[in-house]
């Protein structure tokens, strides 16, 4: 057992250990390991061997866990060795041993290193960017599942699945995953949101859509040494008259303390909050065919004019949809949509691999672009994974001297195709492929099967 360990501990590092070597260190996970005070036997799947083997199993097209089993038993085939079994229940069951918490932990490092990367030319007027939203994701209809994520209320029982939400802050820097929250579907993004705020260092200045445009919420960010960029909340009437002009569509105003507790603060945050502050205003309007939305009204801390122009405050909140792409990368091409586990514990432990994964994806992009002077955000996520997936078998069988060549083509073909900018792109939104025509499922299927026998 001990040899098949090593042996594994040998390819993994030099398949994944490589690529990550500054972002994930195999030095960094037994350290998070020991903190924990993780205790293991000596065993095939070892916390280590476990995580590798999650992470190439969510970055792979195929994430069943014969696959993850299958390449455990190829790593060591050609070694002169006892060949483990083509079952799962071993894998399975280390993957439910490891902790949530170390694997949040490991995702809060990767962050934190790849933040480290970044250097003031990549600031946007001295300040680092951070951009929010929320999205949902939905996994196995399972009773444990069911019972702390719930479906949609308006689904019959046994015609829907689990939803849960998730509240995600991205860096616009380097398109990294900062932060995450999960919860039930039904939660509001501010209530999100504002489990994520501790998440946000002296000086950052957080984008986000209408939703999060809250008296509170700018109030607490503001008491953080942060700004905010966030789109006016629809509920808030514009008028042009009340305010300072400060410039062309760009004015002061006042805004007041609500006359009523709004929902999710206590009486004792709510009596806190100061009776007004004082906040920017722009509007804006856009003349892009195709686009819905025609006139655009920005609120924001940055009060400085002569720091922060009214045009340098417009072009930030329109990379806010970078968010929305960073969304789907992780949902879409990765693929975490759809999830696969079947207890919730497992379902956040799946979560956090996906971001671990996707930050490892975004440090290999940051590497290459740095590297060959390629801006990282330009780069395709898609093609990153494609290619590391293709390189890692070269990765295995070369030696040190070559590895490190390999790796550096690696880079250069990440790099090689950069994705076009694409400004004010219109695309109707609408499908060419047309669905199957079999109804939706409005009763349970055992309800179903029955009808069809007596039919």
């Amino acid at each position: 057992m001990t040899l098949r360990v090593q042996i594994l501990k040998d390819k993994f590092s030099q398949s994944l250990g490589l690529p990550f070597k500054e972002l994930l260190p195999e030095s960094a996970i037994r350290l998070a390991i020991s903190e924990l005070k993780i205790k293991y036997k000596k065993r095939l799947f070892d916390p280590l061997i476990t995580l590798w083997a999650f992470l190439s199993q969510v970055l792979d097209d195929d994430k069943t866990c014969h696959n993850a089993v299958s390449k455990i038993i190829t790593h060591l085939a050609e070694e002169e060795v006892e060949i483990p079994s083509t079952d799962t229940s071993a894998y399975c069951q280390a993957r439910a041993r490891l902790p949530e918490k170390l694997l949040e932990n490991l995702f809060n490092y990767s962050t934190q290193i790849l933040e480290e990367k970044v250097t003031p030319e990549h600031l946007w007027c001295g300040r680092n960017i951070l951009v929010i939203d929320g999205s949902t994701v939905s996994m196995p209809d399972t009773i444990e599942n069911q019972t702390e994520y719930p479906q949609h209320i308006s689904q019959q029982p046994g015609c829907g699945f689990p939803i849960a939400k998730i509240g995600v802050i991205f860096s616009l820097v380097t398109g990294a995953a900062v932060a995450l929250c999960i919860d039930v579907m039904n939660t509001h993004d501010l209530k999100l949101a504002r489990r994520l705020y501790s998440f946000l260092k002296p000086n950052d200045v957080l984008l986000g859509d209408r939703a999060f445009c809250a008296y509170a919420d700018m109030v607490a960010i503001t008491k953080l040494g942060c700004d905010v960029v966030f789109r006016k909340h629809q509920s808030r009437t514009t008028t042009i008259r009340k305010g300072k002009i400060v410039g062309d569509c760009d004015k002061l105003v006042t805004w007041y303390k609500p006359k009523r507790c709004p929902q999710g603060l206590s009486k004792d945050e709510f009596l806190a909050l100061p009776s007004a502050i004082t906040v920017r205003e722009i509007y804006y309007y856009i003349a892009i065919p195709g686009f819905r939305t025609q006139r655009v009204s920005l609120i924001t801390t940055l009060l400085d004019k002569a720091t922060y122009s009214t045009l340098e405050i417009v072009g930030l909140y329109g990379k806010r949809w970078d968010v929305e792409l960073n969304l789907r990368h992780i949902k879409t091409t990765l693929g975490m949509d759809i999830l696969r586990c079947k207890t919730p514990s497992m379902i956040r432990k799946e979560i956090h691999v996906y971001l671990l994964a996707y930050n490892l994806l975004r440090s290999l992009m940051w590497s290459a672009g740095t590297t060959y002077a390629t801006p990282p955000l330009r780069l395709s996520l898609q093609g990153t994974r494609h290619h590391l997936i293709n390189f890692i078998p070269k990765l295995l069988a070369a030696d040190s001297k070559q590895r490190l060549r390999i790796y550096c083509t690696l880079l250069k073909v990440i790099a090689h195709k950069a994705v076009p900018d694409r400004p004010g792109r219109s695309e109707p939104r609408v499908r060419k492929r047309r669905p199957k025509i079999y109804p939706l499922m409005t009763k349970p299927r055992h309800e179903l099967r029955k009808q069809l026998q007596t039919a």
